[in-house]
């Protein structure tokens, strides 16, 4: 059929269209936002709590509790993670308003492409790592005999939630623009 049409056999390839730097550009201040409020709320994610933790007699002992995000290396690299995507869009904000000013432009794609790869894989692990955390705060560990927390700070866990749906949300957005990134510096050549 193809060669009845004067095509060449096996050309099936959808034509891309060059992004548009406003769809760039706006899917990088919502990624800008999304993970800037995700860094925000785990930074922020404090709980207290009195827990009764003996009973003698009939007088119930008592202990305060704190449950932070510090308290975690891996929400602590959640938290860095997120910072430093926050930074990186709001750099890559400042250069696509004010890029139009460098000459070299094919350098400039370039750079953004790489820088944003990069950024994707940090957030990717940052998320992953506060996954993990937050699952083995839900549930627990029997056989290493971690007890899940979950059930005692409440709104911990819910906060934590809450900062991991928008930083895959941030994640989402930054893969979406790495890849417009990248049709864009191949349709540039």
């Amino acid at each position: 059929m193809a060669l009845e049409n004067g095509e060449k056999a096996g050309s099936s390839f959808v034509a891309v269209r060059k992004p548009n730097d406003c769809t760039i550009l706006l899917l990088r201040v919502v990624a800008f936002l999304a993970t800037l409020a995700a860094t925000l709320v785990m930074a922020l994610n404090k709980e207290t709590k009195s827990l009764v933790v003996a009973t003698i007699g009939n007088t119930p002992i008592k202990a305060t509790l704190t449950a932070k995000f510090q308290h975690t290396p891996a929400n602590v690299f959640f938290v860095v993670a997120n910072a430093m995507a926050s930074l990186h869009n709001l750099l890559m904000i400042i250069v696509q308003l004010c890029g139009g000013k460098f000459q070299d432009k094919g350098l400039r794609l370039v750079m953004m492409a790489i820088l944003d790869m990069m950024t994707v894989a940090l957030l990717s692990s940052g998320d992953g790592a506060a996954t993990f955390m937050s699952q083995l705060a839900k549930n627990g560990n029997s056989h290493a005999r971690w007890n899940k927390i979950c059930d005692k700070f409440g709104k911990f866990c819910d906060h934590g939630g809450g900062a991991l749906i928008a930083s895959y949300i941030g994640l989402l957005l930054l893969v979406v623009i790495t890849v417009l990134s990248i049709i864009k510096l191949l349709k540039a050549k």
